[in-house]
């Protein structure tokens, strides 16, 4: 998996840590707060989509909400804000294999869709921040995952070909994003995004249920090449 790559890049919620459990509760209060009703097609609508990009999809489709993108967006701060600097977690293994490849001297780079405040308290709060050298956010380029741009940037940032980075991602628009970009991508286990575990393997080249089984090389390799 890792062999010729020169670096690595993380998606950071429910890809390097543990966070997607907070979004359905927060969806669920801010909806009751403006008396909004979820559509059939809301989580696939969403998906992938920058911090920015999600808070403009909930000014055009909730036409009684009568807030500004960056009205929702300072709203979802201050839900969240406190939960992601002391709840969120590493997924396991994440941390040791951070190191790992520090170590052997693989760059390593963040391509988020989350907004940056956020991003960064997680980091910071669990150490990890300073692993990093570069950390992006999809709101800093034209278009949220699956487009490749954040992947873009960051290999960019890191001044290494796409062939050679390695991307991990929880969801499918991510994956697709990796896969846009012209990188090999593995796929993560997680709770929220299990339902679609098949079609994360036919996306992926790779799927790991914690980041152990990359030491252990008992990793699945995956996706329609069969890698």
């Amino acid at each position: 998996m890792l062999r010729g790559k020169k670096a690595v890049i993380f998606d950071m919620d429910g890809s390097l840590v543990d966070s997607m459990w907070i979004w359905p509760e927060v969806d669920r209060i801010y909806m009751e707060k403006y008396g909004l009703k979820q559509p059939a097609d809301f989580h696939k609508a969403i998906e992938g989509k920058s911090y920015t990009e999600t808070a403009q999809y909930f000014v055009d489709t909730f036409h009684d909400l009568h807030r500004s993108v960056d009205q929702v967006k300072e709203e979802w701060k201050e839900m969240t804000m406190e939960l992601y600097s002391t709840k969120v977690l590493p997924k396991p293994g994440a941390v040791d294999f951070l190191k790992a490849m520090r170590q052997k001297g693989v760059l390593l780079g963040i391509a988020t869709s989350n907004d940056r405040v956020l991003a960064e308290a997680a980091l910071k709060a669990q150490g990890i921040f300073g692993y990093f050298d570069s950390v992006r956010t999809s709101c800093e380029v034209a278009a949220g995952k699956p487009a490749p741009d954040v992947y873009l940037k960051v290999a960019e940032d890191l001044s290494v070909s796409p062939s050679s980075c390695l991307v991990f991602e929880d969801v499918p628009n991510g994956i697709l994003a990796g896969k846009n970009a012209g990188m090999e991508v593995c796929a993560v286990d997680d709770a929220f995004s299990r339902p679609d575990e098949q079609e994360k393997k036919r996306l992926a080249d790779y799927f790991i249920h914690d980041f152990y089984e990359i030491r252990d090389n008992t990793y699945e390799r995956c996706g329609q090449n069969g890698k």
